[in-house]
């Protein structure tokens, strides 16, 4: 199975949430509607938090990819 490609990486390593979260939603808009963005974090807690602001602001959480430092938190914009 392969992956759907990212429209947008949004680095946030090294920042502590809620930062990356933050991020993620200053740079959602990036992407046309339907479009991946991934926010790169190795923040424990951004495990919890971009799903939980995906829920918030109605967008799809797309799911976890491992990296090599951390994971990037995919969600797809759907407005």
């Amino acid at each position: 199975m392969s992956e759907e490609a990212l429209g947008l990486e949004v680095d946030a390593l090294g920042r502590r949430c809620p930062l990356p979260v933050i991020e993620l939603a200053r740079h959602v808009g990036d992407v046309e509607v339907g479009g991946l963005v991934a926010v790169l974090a190795d923040d424990e807690a951004a495990r919890v938090d971009v799903p939980a602001w995906c829920r918030l602001r109605g967008h799809e959480y797309a799911g976890e990819r491992p990296r090599e430092r951390g994971a990037a938190y995919v969600v797809r914009r759907l407005h």
